[in-house]
């Protein structure tokens, strides 16, 4: 039986991935590195491990890699202010679960970005906890987020359910010995989601599901 949900962030509650995405295009090509959104996918979305490597070994010095990195924090926070919008159905389905399950946002957002995303959507008031960038050693693909959110919940692995919309976040959800539900958005609906639970079309499925 589901007792608590975890949902990732960008691309399952709120459209957020694809401005992720224009930012880092945006700063890469300002040294001459065009990051295509097959490049972003594999690297970013499968991997988790960004695009920096690729910048260093154009001969990029550490120093302008920070620059960089700042820059397009600057740049996506810019992109949020104006362009950020909660996943169609995601309030719906979030207030439908409120109070049957305990839920927690477990992202590998900055926390800063994920404020500014969440000002104004209305979403936490339905979670029950948050776990960002800054709350753990390593990230997604790693399964430590997970593993600290099952711990948050206080129940057993085999009592929760992940949702997820890439691989990276699926591998972090199985590696913590979760149940995992994908849906996929259009910049990840080409992944390799066979370890899934269920991948499903849309989030309004969620509810008829648990």
């Amino acid at each position: 039986m589901i007792k608590a949900i975890f949902w990732d962030n960008d691309g399952v509650l709120v459209d957020t991935e694809r401005l992720y995405f224009l930012a880092t295009q945006q700063v890469l090509a300002s040294v001459g590195f065009h990051l295509t959104r097959e490049d972003y996918v594999e690297l970013f979305l499968v991997q988790g491990k960004g695009a920096w490597h690729l910048v260093e070994a154009k001969g990029i010095s550490a120093g302008e890699i920070g620059r960089l990195r700042r820059e397009r924090g600057e740049v996506y926070a810019q992109l949020l202010a104006n362009d950020a919008c909660v996943i169609p159905g995601a309030d719906e389905v979030l207030r439908s679960l409120h109070g049957k399950y305990q839920m927690g946002i477990v992202t590998s957002s900055q926390k800063d970005h994920f404020d500014l995303i969440h000002r104004s959507t209305g979403l936490l008031q339905y979670i029950d906890f948050v776990i960002t960038e800054g709350d753990v050693q390593r990230t997604k693909p790693d399964p430590e987020p997970y593993l600290r959110a099952i711990e948050r919940s206080g129940f057993r692995a085999d009592e929760c359910l992940a949702i997820e919309d890439s691989e990276r976040g699926l591998t972090s959800a199985k590696g913590a010995g979760l149940r995992c539900y994908v849906i996929p958005t259009d910049l990840t609906r080409g992944s390799q989601f066979a370890n899934a639970d269920r991948v499903l079309a849309n989030i309004k499925e969620i509810p008829g599901l648990l």
